[in-house]
């Protein structure tokens, strides 16, 4: 019999021991396993999550760098169009420039021969004064024949 109490004292010990464990010990344990089941699936959906969310965002950055790329050949082609423009500009700037630097050169150049030819004048004028002088022998002068002069003058 002293086996069979010894049996039946482990029995009864390993029964308190099971309803120990199942009433203080195996709560907490399935508590802590369903907590770190949950949070498993929550790492995992939010793994999912963040998996669309990163192919989302491979789309948009592909369509923004599409939408960057168009802007940039727009902004190319304006700058293109304005340096065409400012060319332009340039060049009929400078067409200008040259108009009124060749128009003030030929004023000039008509000025110049306008003095040249009253300078010649008045030389033709002496040298035909000096020649009748030298044909008549005598001195004309010039002061009394002054309207003889410019009429000479002015027929050159």
């Amino acid at each position: 019999m002293n086996m069979n109490a010894t049996l039946l004292g482990q029995a009864i010990t390993f029964v308190l021991f099971v309803w120990f464990c199942m009433k203080f010990v195996w709560p907490p344990v399935i508590g802590a396993i369903e907590k770190r089941q949950k949070e498993i699936a929550e790492g995992l959906a939010s793994a999912e999550t963040a998996k669309k969310d990163l192919e989302l965002a491979k789309a948009n950055t592909s369509d923004i760098m599409q939408q960057a790329k168009v802007e940039a050949n727009a902004i190319i082609e304006q700058a293109n169009k304005r340096k065409a423009i400012i060319l332009e500009e340039a060049k009929q700037e400078a067409s200008r420039e040259k108009e009124r630097i060749v128009a003030q050169g030929l004023a000039e150049v008509e000025a110049e021969r306008k003095r040249a030819r009253e300078e010649l004048k008045q030389q033709v004028a002496t040298l035909a004064i000096a020649g009748a002088e030298k044909i008549i022998e005598r001195s004309v002068n010039e002061a009394a024949n002054s309207d003889i002069i410019d009429k000479l003058v002015a027929e050159l």
